[in-house]
């Protein structure tokens, strides 16, 4: 067979089987009467057999060595294809996550792209300081110059403190999207994602926000629960009652969740009812002398008829120090 109908039935052209000659690769077995090259079926078998060594990601270099070393063993070699086809999709992954986040701020020209650009490469730099900076770029009255998916990105994966800050102050300020995106942190299977993802969200004043947060409040994760139920207490949103009491008998924020009961209960109607809750919690009979101890100071800053009898009642209670921290408080609340 001809060279011509060699590359017509194989796909390969004729440059390049003259190329893998050129190489060692294939040879043709044979040359025609007026020397033209003549391809047998086991050439164009060799050459079926390069296409798809080279269909995986082998050089030409190791192809040929594929095909003529006897002691080639391709385990080796698949498992470095691997390694470098993980990396190469790595990074075209990054690369485009990159290009959708800088479609997704909208450049009017070069010079935002180049902004842009400068700012996400700043969010993902060693320096804590530049990181801080680039969480800080966006000036009061303008619009947020870095794309909200970056922003969460660097909040649900930023170590520190101060930065972290920084990144949920630029969340806060209403990039679009960001209560749903750090919603999708509150699944991840490491705790310290899913407790940057509801801190985050706490700091984020509108309704979305606030309704992702009630429903946080049934996470499986407490530490999860207690955030948002912080959060919930601020912002007047009685469902956080349960979770607080149950941070007051565990003694995880506590004084906080105490403090959050008491803001609770300075709305018309709500007192006898946070109240109720603690007393119910005191009568529990898991709730050990410590815990017991804690509810009843909680019950000292919750105003009505139902935390003054219950603190009344706890003043003759048989543990001691129960007894002397309502009579304590009691005395407190009647100015003596």
């Amino acid at each position: 067979m001809l060279i011509g109908e060699v590359a017509r039935r194989s796909g390969v052209s004729a440059r390049m089987l003259r190329h893998y000659e050129s190489l060692g690769l294939v040879r043709p077995t044979g040359r025609t009467d007026g020397g033209y090259r003549e391809y047998t079926d086991e050439d164009i078998r060799r050459i079926f057999h390069i296409e798809s060594l080279r269909s995986l990601g082998l050089s030409l270099r190791e192809v040929g060595r594929a095909l003529d070393d006897p002691g080639f063993t391709p385990s080796e070699l698949v498992d470095d294809l691997i390694r470098q086809t993980r990396e190469r999709v790595a990074a075209e992954t990054e690369l485009l996550t990159r290009l959708h986040r800088i479609g997704a701020a909208e450049p009017a020209g070069w010079e935002d792209v180049l902004r842009t650009v400068a700012l996400l490469q700043a969010l993902g730099s060693k320096s804590a300081g530049t990181r801080q900076r680039a969480a800080l770029s966006s000036a009061e009255g303008e619009p947020v110059p870095v794309p909200v998916e970056a922003l969460v990105e660097a909040a649900l994966g930023e170590n520190d403190p101060i930065v972290a800050g920084a990144l949920r102050w630029a969340l806060a300020r209403g990039a679009e999207g960001g209560p749903a995106l750090l919603a999708k942190g509150l699944d991840s299977p490491a705790a310290e994602v899913r407790e940057r993802a509801v801190r985050s969200l706490a700091e984020l004043p509108d309704e979305e926000a606030t309704a992702l947060l009630r429903e946080a409040l049934a996470h499986p994760d407490a530490v999860v629960r207690g955030h948002a139920a912080l959060a919930l207490g601020a912002r007047r949103v009685a469902e956080a009652v349960p979770v607080l009491i149950d941070m007051i008998v565990a003694e995880t924020n506590d004084v906080d969740a105490a403090d959050a009961l008491s803001a609770l209960a300075s709305d018309p109607g709500a007192a006898d009812g946070i109240a109720a809750g603690l007393v119910d919690r005191l009568a529990h009979a898991a709730a050990g002398v410590p815990a017991r101890r804690r509810l009843a100071q909680a019950l000292a800053d919750i105003p009505g008829a139902t935390a003054a009898g219950a603190l009344a009642e706890l003043a003759r209670d048989e543990d001691r120090s129960v007894a002397l921290t309502a009579a304590y408080i009691v005395e407190l609340r009647e100015g003596r």
